[in-house]
């Protein structure tokens, strides 16, 4: 959705928090699509501050399938706080691939080396128009991926704490919400990732399906029973049961661990046998070679149009110390991006470190144009999932005259400093 940014929610952004007790009203069109809401304070979305938010459209009322939620949480029973402590101190428990071996030098702490590299404006280059990609010459970066999630020689951090819970619609697989559905019947499962720290690939298993949305926007169907989804992404997925009766569970596997989480579908009557919380093996890590960004194709993209500006974001950070920045400044360091309402800007996220970032752009929906250095007529989204050693170009219209928040959507990376703005002046 894209509010007008008075309701956009980020704190003085340009509205204070809501105070206890006060009401605040919302009015702003509604955009068809998977979607939801949270709190913009990081430690009240990490106690679960956060709502699904589905716009159906016509066509979603007139159609003759049934719409489920699943909506997906990591969960401790300690307080935020003392959850993002522990991260920072390296002693959340998280077993990726390498913990913390993988940080480059010289991405720590706020620094003023790559700074120089805010602010640069590509657009007079000559790019075209939607796929015009910023830095075409640099050296691609996809291709560095080995076995058991290493790159280049050096280890991934996939995940930085060990929850006490994956929670699908609030319940565990202990007890996981049981859908009833019909024979032969075709279901709309729209997936929302709302965890802090979490990426999910969605098992399907048995049932024939096919991916038809992200981030609320449709894409040509992409047959399969296994798709993934950072932190702040949504999935539509198109599923035709058997016409036999049955029970078919939908898997969220953690990234690179053996724990998931997931509902039931269900016929009436059928047995609904028992889940075990722990998979057989540890789920692989999300589209490290960006093969499902890849595959992924916009119904309604971007009009094609020369490029106004285009901006160079570098992804830094490291395990220890435990900081995160975006041109190697943190929040209150940083400088903004700018742009002009009405113009097509094209951001490239280049990250140099070794954990993954969902970037977010609030107040715009942006076209996946780049994939390490490769131009795609990609997927509308408004966050993307950014791979260790990768680069990902999107392609906007720019909107509203105002301060957008732009971030990393991995809560701890948040909290850590890993955002900044998109500053936006009135058109000439």
């Amino acid at each position: 959705q894209i509010p007008p940014n008075a309701q956009d929610g980020v704190p003085d952004m340009p509205m204070p928090l809501l105070a206890p007790g006060e009401t605040r009203s919302y009015d702003f069109e509604a955009r068809p699509g998977t979607h939801w809401m949270h709190s913009h304070v990081p430690t009240q979305e990490m106690q679960l501050l956060a709502a699904p938010l589905i716009v159906r459209s016509a066509e979603d009322v007139a159609a003759d399938r049934q719409d489920v939620v699943m909506f997906l949480h990591d969960f401790s029973f300690k307080a935020p706080e003392e959850v993002l402590a522990e991260i920072g101190a390296g002693h959340g428990g998280g077993h990726g691939a390498g913990h913390g071996a993988g940080a480059l030098p010289d991405q720590g702490a706020p620094m003023g080396g790559m700074g120089a590299m805010q602010g640069m404006d590509h657009g007079a280059m000559g790019h075209g128009a939607t796929g015009g990609m910023p830095m075409g010459n640099m050296p691609r970066m996809g291709g560095m991926m080995g076995m058991g999630g290493q790159m280049g020689g050096m280890a991934m951090d996939l995940n930085d704490y060990d929850w006490d819970a994956y929670l699908a619609n609030d319940q565990t697989l202990s007890d996981p919400e049981v859908v009833q559905v019909e024979r032969g019947g075709r279901i709309r499962l729209r997936v929302i990732n709302a965890a802090a720290a979490t990426v999910f690939w969605i098992e399907t298993g048995g049932a024939e399906a096919r991916l038809v949305a992200v981030d609320g926007h449709a894409v040509e169907p992409l047959a399969g029973t296994r798709f993934g989804l950072a932190m702040g992404q949504r999935l539509d997925i198109e599923i035709d049961l058997p016409h036999e009766g049955g029970a078919w569970p939908i898997l969220a596997l953690r990234e690179g661990a053996r724990e998931r989480t997931g509902l039931i579908l269900a016929t009436q009557g059928a047995e609904v046998r028992r889940l075990d919380a722990m998979a057989d093996a540890e789920a692989p890590a999300f589209d490290t070679d960006l093969a499902q960004e890849a595959r992924l194709i916009a119904l309604d993209a971007l009009p094609d149009r020369p490029v106004d500006r285009s901006q160079m974001l570098m992804l830094g950070g490291s395990m220890q110390p435990y900081v995160w920045t975006i041109n190697g400044a943190v929040w209150g360091q940083h400088q903004p991006i700018t742009a002009r309402s009405g113009e097509r800007v094209v951001l490239s996220f280049h990250n140099m470190s070794m954990m993954a970032h969902p970037m977010h752009l609030h107040g715009h929906v942006f076209q996946v144009v780049g994939l390490n250095g490769r131009r795609v007529a990609g997927a509308l989204r408004d966050t993307v999932h950014v791979p260790p050693m990768s680069m990902v170009d999107v392609a906007l219209d720019v909107g509203e005259a105002a301060r957008w928040m732009l971030h990393c959507h991995h809560m701890p990376h948040l909290t850590t400093g890993m955002m900044t703005e998109f500053a936006v002046t009135a058109s000439v």
